[in-house]
């Protein structure tokens, strides 16, 4: 009898045990507070800089606005849309910058006529291919 109690109460020190046992549960928070206020439309990588008129086409913007890009971009998953990378400091620029809450000049407006795009990319950062 008296192993059969041992045996009972090991059980249930070893339920007790397994339910008291909580369950790690990963969670992931993301903070990107809010979009760069730039007057041209910002960098779409990280530090996320104020890029120059001309960098993205006339399609990145809704009249005034800039759509967004990197995390805050929230457009169509295929969405695509060019930008002259030679404005990019990845690629070479250290002409002018604009700085955070700038107005935008309506002479740097850049319209599809004039705008010199040569590299599509989408929302992300991520270069697409030319359609």
């Amino acid at each position: 009898m008296r192993g059969f109690t041992f045996l009972m109460l090991a059980a249930v020190a070893g339920i007790g045990f397994t339910a008291s046992t909580p369950k790690a549960q990963a969670q992931v928070a993301v903070e990107i507070g809010t979009a760069p206020d730039c007057p041209y439309g910002y960098y779409d990588t990280n530090p996320y800089g104020c890029s120059p008129a001309g960098y993205y086409g006339p399609e990145w913007f809704n009249g005034e606005a800039f759509n967004g890009a990197g995390p805050w971009f929230h457009g169509a998953s295929d969405y695509q849309g060019n930008v002259n990378n030679r404005l990019h400091p990845d690629h070479g620029y250290t002409g002018p910058m604009p700085q955070r809450g700038e107005k935008a000049e309506p002479s740097k407006r850049v319209d599809s006529a004039h705008f010199q795009g040569n590299e599509m990319r989408d929302g992300r950062g991520h270069v697409s291919e030319k359609r």
